[in-house]
């Protein structure tokens, strides 16, 4: 049992890259942690951390042992849930990381934490791309082509992707009949979190047009904001139509050049291939797969 201990020390202090950090979860001093982060290290031969002032960094070997010691971790879990008739009563800690869409999210956890209220959710709620195995995430929700063997996903669902603007922008700027003129009008634009570039409005055009080089009037990386100035008369936004579907609905946005759109954006959610499905992370994938209103 004491090699157990080590090795959930171990993966605490890497998920947290903080000996104090991790003592406090564990509720054991940093001094604790690091004696036995260094008994572990003589055991097996191997620097499992660069340790500085200022930070705490993975060895490749520790990068390497933290996928191993998940997995045992995991099997452990699976265990102690069989024993306990846990599969009855979903129980426990839930960490995951979702999309900066409070609009389309929240509606979903907010049902989920009512019917399961044993289980404790650590949200992350933010459009940066997470590493799921290597921050400890039990699951997480994101759009687009997935292509990490090291997990397993779900499609939640599609949605169409157009371009809008409010009624009281093109009365003012008028209706835009080609995407080439839009460089006359005020363009809102969404960045990616990962990469810092423009997403890209994709216009089907003739081979022989180029793109319109599109103002950038607003940049941000979150949608939900292009959305809320899109309905102040601040120009037009390529959005999703789960977030635009009531002001549409309202006539309070209209969309413009449909002609030339058609794209959709795909919802996932992803959990570690290697790590045991336990009663709560199965209820959660369900859940929001039969809750998420795409």
């Amino acid at each position: 049992m004491d090699s157990l201990s080590g090795i959930s020390m171990f993966v605490q202090v890497a998920e947290t890259r903080s000996f104090t950090e991790a003592g406090r979860l564990l509720g054991v001093s940093s001094s604790a942690v690091g004696k036995s982060i260094a008994r572990t290290e003589d055991r097996l031969g191997v620097r499992l951390f660069h340790r500085s002032t200022r930070s705490i960094t993975l060895t490749a070997e520790g990068a390497l042992f933290l996928e191993r010691c998940r997995r045992i971790l995991g099997e452990l879990e699976a265990a102690e849930a069989e024993l306990s008739d846990a599969a009855g009563s979903p129980r426990g800690r839930l960490r995951i990381s979702t999309p900066q869409l409070s609009g389309l999210i929240m509606p979903a956890l907010d049902g989920f934490m009512a019917q399961y209220q044993e289980i404790e959710l650590d949200v992350d709620l933010s459009d940066r791309m997470v590493d799921i195995i290597e921050e400890g995430f039990d699951a997480v929700i994101r759009t687009g082509e997935q292509h990490d063997s090291r997990l397993v996903s779900r499609r939640l669902g599609s949605c169409g992707q157009v371009l809008v603007a409010s009624a009281g922008y093109l009365k003012r700027q008028g209706v835009p009949a080609h995407p080439s003129e839009l460089v006359r009008h005020a363009c809102l634009l969404h960045k990616f979190p990962a990469t810092g570039k423009l997403e890209r409005w994709p216009f089907q055009l003739a081979a022989s047009e180029a793109e319109p080089e599109l103002p950038q009037t607003f940049v941000s990386n979150t949608i939900e904001v292009l959305g809320f100035l899109a309905l102040q008369d601040k120009g037009l936004a390529f959005l999703p139509t789960f977030l635009v579907r009531d002001a549409l609905a309202s006539g309070a946005l209209q969309i413009v050049l449909d002609d030339f759109i058609d794209q959709t954006v795909t919802f996932w959610i992803l959990w570690p291939a290697s790590r045991y499905a336990s009663p709560k992370l199965r209820v959660f994938i369900d859940y929001v797969s039969g809750n998420l209103q795409i």
